[in-house]
């Protein structure tokens, strides 16, 4: 929401100019803790009887007081964030330890100082898992530190975790399981069980959060029973709005163009999707993400209809609103993966329950790699399903995220995705991706996209015009597009590309416009490698090797280096051979050049999006 959105606050012209000014330049932390700060006055100023300037429906939350200072445990929330949602849900929880009268300091885990561990009293934690059970990148060296022998013993701090994950993954919510396990044995109590979330996490979420706070502050009011007073008189608080574009309320984009990038004959189809902005307020930065809320391919929803025997008029009703089964299956849940969730669901459903409680983990998730929930259903067939038994079982469908691939600076109003549709064969059958068949397939020009965006600020551009090297392969090259069209719009310092593909021929992305950047010296080299066009198979990671003097000589002269790209393959095979660089050329042990890197990371010169 911006400042000028928000309704009937009486403030005059000047007022509002400034606010906006303000808010303009705040980050989500800093925009909570202001929050808090302006609702402490607004109730001081109750308390002395004087008018405020802005009536009593419209102050932010009337229901803060500032109490005398008591002695009080210290409360920190902390958030390990990959996409964002952990830092959205410790904000909302931290202004709600706000409103009930505690004093919270929210951190990024990327801005928090290890040391200080030993000094928290009551620590809170967000934290979502990334790829087969690791912490975001941003959390990596909390993680080092915390699971080594040099953490601290913590028999003073009292924790709790909430965990975020995706339950097709076989290390399902793995970061927030080794946290808790790691802080029992280092000696610290849990303030309750730690709690695991599916991609659904909205509503386990909320409950992890009203428990806690609810027992925090219950042991406050019993430290301070006129602070409990004050806090039972106080007025109603004024809800949020949330007229604002994002992740609940998806702005309706209209497609401008959907541009097939790929040759004739390339084996990797790709394309170049733009979509317009107009109209939604939504601004990003180089290197954010689009959040596209995309449907279920219609011949997927025909075929499960089909193979449960059911009637797509059925009316059902989800989280209270009526719909009808065709519709629920088309926009409101997975129907493509099967979960762990899932396949004890239909165990139960169909008997068969003892078939997959005999497979061990490694069996099970095999299991669930092989086989779609239509495969799970022809496997086990059941005639006769209530359909909203049958959708009990499926979780909602989420949207997805792609590296926005332009600049406002060059394309205002637009954002710009780069996407491969995601294509294979499984049981005799073609299958697709949802998200990325729904872009490439059905969002044509003039058809409207649900987007929003997602802030990456793990991902950015050097404040001061840095070099910066740039490795991608594939579609990992979308966020360098725009950092090339801000630095063309804006200037910057020197950059340098290693991008790969298959074929040179019908695989260079963008190539018209990154020869174009680099003949008018706003690209400074650019070193590419295509996989399938030589016998012996080249990749980025040799390019790198092959310029290892002059690349570790651009980090020596200050360089950032960012990696987007694949989790599995690129981002560990990338890292190793910069590591190699980095001993070679500063004739330093394999341990030294991890070090060097890590210190890249900490002064965030070493960025990746990796997926």
């Amino acid at each position: 929401m911006t400042v000028s959105q928000f309704s009937g606050a009486a403030l005059t012209a000047e007022q509002w100019r400034l606010v906006e000014a303000l808010s303009s330049s705040l980050t989500p932390e800093h925009a909570y803790w202001i929050s808090g700060y302006f609702a402490g006055i607004g109730s001081a100023l109750l308390h002395k009887g004087t008018t405020a300037a802005q009536s009593p429906d419209t102050r932010i939350s009337a229901a803060v007081v500032q109490a005398e200072p008591v002695a009080a445990r210290s409360l920190t929330i902390l958030h390990i964030s990959e996409t964002g949602n952990s830092t959205e849900l410790a904000i909302r929880l931290a202004a709600l330890a706000i409103e009930q009268g505690l004093n919270p300091t929210l951190v990024d885990i990327a801005d928090y100082k290890v040391r200080k561990l030993k000094e928290e009293q009551d620590l809170l934690i967000i934290t979502s898992t990334h790829g087969e059970g690791d912490p975001p990148q941003s959390g990596m060296e909390f993680f080092e530190l915390i699971e080594s022998r040099k953490a601290p013993a913590l028999p003073e701090l009292r924790y709790a975790i909430l965990a975020l994950g995706d339950m097709s993954y076989e290390h399902f919510c793995g970061a927030g399981k080794r946290l808790d396990e790691r802080f029992e044995e280092l000696g610290a109590k849990r303030l309750q069980p730690r709690i695991d979330c599916d991609v659904d996490y909205e509503e386990p979420a909320a409950a992890w959060s009203s428990n806690i706070l609810a027992l925090l502050t219950a042991e406050k009011r019993a430290a301070t029973p006129s602070a409990a007073s004050q806090l039972e008189t106080t007025g109603s608080t004024q809800q949020a709005d949330n007229s604002a574009y994002g992740k609940r309320n998806p702005f309706p984009a209209t497609v401008i163009d959907n541009i097939v990038l790929s040759g004739r004959g390339s084996t990797r189809e790709t394309h170049h999707i733009e979509i317009s902005l107009a109209d939604s307020a939504l601004t990003y930065e180089p290197g954010d993400a689009l959040g596209i809320v995309a449907n279920n391919d219609p011949v997927m929803v025909e075929a499960l209809l089909t193979t449960l025997d059911m009637n797509p008029g059925t009316s059902l009703t989800v989280k209270g609103q009526v719909t009808t089964l065709f519709e629920a299956l088309s926009k409101l849940f997975e129907i493509t993966t099967a979960t762990l969730r899932f396949l004890d669901h239909w165990g139960e459903l169909t008997g068969t329950t003892d078939i997959f409680t005999a497979m061990d983990n490694v069996e099970r998730a095999a299991f669930l790699h092989e086989h779609h929930i239509i495969d799970i259903i022809r496997a086990f067939p059941l005639k006769g399903l209530d359909p909203q038994r049958f959708i009990d079982g499926l979780r909602p469908l989420q949207p997805r995220l792609y590296s926005i691939s332009s600049s406002l600076a060059i394309c205002p109003d637009e954002a710009h995705i780069t996407v491969a549709p995601v294509r294979y064969k499984l049981h005799g059958e073609i299958r697709s991706g949802v998200a990325s068949s729904h872009l490439a397939d059905r969002a044509n020009a003039d058809s409207i996209l649900p987007v929003y965006i997602q802030s990456n600020p793990y991902f950015r551009l050097p404040p001061n015009g840095e070099p910066i090297i740039m490795i991608g392969a594939g579609t990992g090259v979308a966020p360098y597009r725009a950092f090339m069209q801000e630095r063309e719009a804006n200037g910057g310092g020197r950059s340098w590309l290693f991008f790969g593909e298959r074929n040179f021929r019908v695989d260079f992305l963008y190539q018209t416009e990154w020869q174009d950047w680099l003949k008018n010296s706003i690209l400074t080299k650019m070193d590419v490698a295509f996989s399938r066009d030589n016998a012996e198979k080249t990749y980025v990671q040799h390019r790198i090797h092959e310029h290892a003097h002059d690349v570790y000589a651009w980090l020596e002269e200050g360089a950032h280096i960012y990696i987007c790209g694949d989790a599995l393959r690129l981002a560990p095979d990338v890292h190793n051979t910069l590591v190699t660089v980095i001993e070679e050329q500063a004739s330093v042990q394999r341990e030294e050049a991890e070090e060097y890197l890590r210190n890249l990371q900490r002064d965030g010169r070493y960025q990746r999006d990796v997926y």
